[in-house]
C-alpha cells in the first residue's frame, strides 16, 4: 500500500526504531537479554527517578563505540528493545509488577519475538537454562514457534528464520 499523502512528505527514511517495556529488576532482566537470549546492551541511560536500557542485535557493531556515539546510533537502527526500569521497584516488596498484555487487567501488548537459526536447538537450551515456556514447540497447532517468558512475564515468541504458516 503506498504511503498517504501526509507521511509521503517525511523526509528521509522512516523506520520502526524500537519498543519499550517496563520491568521491575534491571539485574533479572538485563541476564535474561543479554545472557540468555544473546543481546547487546546497545545503551543505558539514567534519568534520575528511572534508567533506560537499551538492547539489541548488534550486527554493525554500535556497542563498540565511545558512550555518546552509542547513544546517538541507537536511533538509526531497528529492532530496539528498551527496558524502562523505575528505581524501588526491584526492592518492593508491594509492588505488584507490570501487565503483560495477555491477561485482564490490561490486556493488549502481546508479544516480542526473535529469530532464530536452529529453533530446536534453542529451545533446547532455553529449556537447559530453566527459561519459563508459555508454549513448547509440542504445544498447539503451531509446531514451529515457542514462546517464553521473561522475568517480568512478558511473552518472547522464539520463530525460526524460515517460518512457513
Amino acid at each position: 500500500m503506498p504511503r498517504t499523502a501526509e507521511t509521503a512528505s517525511f523526509k528521509g527514511y522512516l523506520q520502526f526504531n524500537h519498543t519499550m517495556i517496563r520491568i521491575k529488576d534491571p539485574k533479572a532482566s538485563l541476564h535474561f537479554y543479554t545472557e540468555v537470549l544473546g543481546m547487546d546492551l546497545l545503551s543505558e541511560q539514567n534519568m534520575g527517578d528511572f534508567t533506560l536500557y537499551f538492547l539489541g542485535y548488534d550486527h554493525d557493531g554500535i556497542s563498540q563505540l565511545p558512550a555518546e556515539e552509542k547513544a546517538k546510533a541507537r536511533f538509526n537502527r531497528e529492532g530496539i528493545l528498551e527496558l524502562t526500569h523505575n528505581h524501588g521497584t526491584e526492592s518492593d516488596a508491594s509492588f505488584q509488577g507490570y501487565a503483560s498484555g495477555n491477561s485482564d487487567p490490561g490486556r493488549g501488548f502481546g508479544h516480542i519475538a526473535i529469530t532464530v537459526d536452529n529453533i530446536q536447538e534453542a529451545c533446547a537450551r532455553l529449556e537447559k537454562l530453566n527459561v519459563p515456556f508459555k508454549k513448547r514447540l509440542t504445544d498447539g497447532k503451531m509446531r514451529n514457534i515457542a514462546f517464553v517468558l521473561d522475568p517480568d512475564g512478558y511473552w518472547v515468541e522464539i520463530v525460526p528464520n524460515a517460518l512457513k504458516l
